[in-house]
């Protein structure tokens, strides 16, 4: 079984992720792309936002799994606003979660955005033209530019897999990184070498079955694989009274630079963002106001404020060519 306080031994008996040299290559190449002075003069700033739930697999040849709730919709529209606040943006997400600029997309079926023409030609309805050609336009502009690296994932040990490798090759970017920790992370996991290899017969009665505690990755992120980064987490619960109480705690066990603390119930309407020094409600004004585009411009100032209280103790020149210089060596 594997210790909770044990990230290590997580890693070691975990199964290896699919083509890790080559999605490894694929970011640190993203990362020095996106490490140059920005318009404003300044290095230009990457944030990893993760997104969606988690799966924990029963069986190594998974047919059944324990699976955490995440539609995906607060990470993807995070994701555009961040790069509309001239970020790059590598996209950590699940499989089949929504995904930028895709959040207008239906439940029931996409089709419903489509229309045949009397020459049998597949065409936008014109009811939906305006968003989907916007919708394109933006998508395009981000993946053309080079400022949008989407990363998939579906199982818990694939997703911390994934944060190691971002996070250690965003340590180059010192503060100027952000990690906006948005997704469900399962906090219980059967450990791949106690997993039954093939399907669980239920002829074999009542399942009884042990979960070990998924370690706590927020301290080695913060302490271990970027230490100078931004790093921003969620708490999300359903007992109002108990909200901030663990908001502060996540905040200062895990030495958060924010938490974002969210009910259930309300989720999509508010938000309260949580600091050593204060704590401040966001709410969606109406409908179609998108309560993440407030969430981004806070954070965005933020995070300008504490490169601004980093560097400002130092030599300004200095610490960007520290930053460049490790850069280039990933090049």
């Amino acid at each position: 079984m594997v210790a909770a306080e044990d990230p290590e031994s997580f890693f070691a008996t975990a199964p290896p992720l699919r083509d890790a040299g080559a999605v490894t290559a694929t970011v640190q190449e993203f990362i020095a792309r996106n490490s140059h002075p920005s318009e404003g003069g300044g290095l230009r700033r990457i944030v990893c936002v993760t997104s969606g739930g988690t799966t924990v697999p029963l069986e190594q040849r998974c047919v059944r799994y324990i699976d955490n709730f995440s539609s995906g919709h607060r990470g993807a529209a995070s994701t555009e606003y961040f790069l509309k606040a001239g970020y790059a943006v590598i996209f950590v997400h699940r499989r089949g979660s929504c995904q930028p600029y895709c959040r207008f997309l239906p439940d029931d079926s996409f089709l419903k955005f489509f229309d045949v023409n009397a020459e049998s030609k597949v065409q936008v309805a014109e009811s939906h033209a305006a968003i989907v050609e916007k919708a394109i336009g933006e998508y395009c502009k981000a993946i053309e530019g080079g400022s949008l690296l989407k990363l998939p994932f579906t199982t818990i040990f694939e997703y911390l897999q994934l944060l190691k490798m971002v996070a250690a090759s965003m340590s180059s970017v010192g503060l100027h990184g952000m990690f906006y920790l948005a997704a469900a992370v399962s906090d219980f996991y059967v450990p791949w070498d106690s997993m039954a290899k093939h399907k669980i017969q239920s002829a074999g009665g009542p399942l009884d079955m042990r979960l070990s505690q998924v370690p706590k990755m927020l301290s080695v992120l913060r302490n271990q694989w970027a230490p100078l980064a931004f790093c921003i987490s969620f708490k999300l619960e359903t007992d109002s009274d108990i909200l901030v109480q663990k908001a502060d705690m996540a905040l200062n066990k895990y030495k958060m630079n924010i938490v974002v603390a969210n009910l259930l119930a309300t989720y999509k309407e508010e938000v309260i963002i949580v600091t050593n020094d204060e704590r401040n409600t966001i709410r969606r004004c109406h409908k179609d106001e998108d309560l993440e585009e407030h969430i981004i411009k806070l954070l965005e100032e933020s995070h300008s404020k504490y490169i601004y209280s980093r560097t400002n103790g130092c030599n300004k020149n200095d610490y960007e060519k520290l930053i460049s210089f490790d850069i280039k060596s990933l090049a």
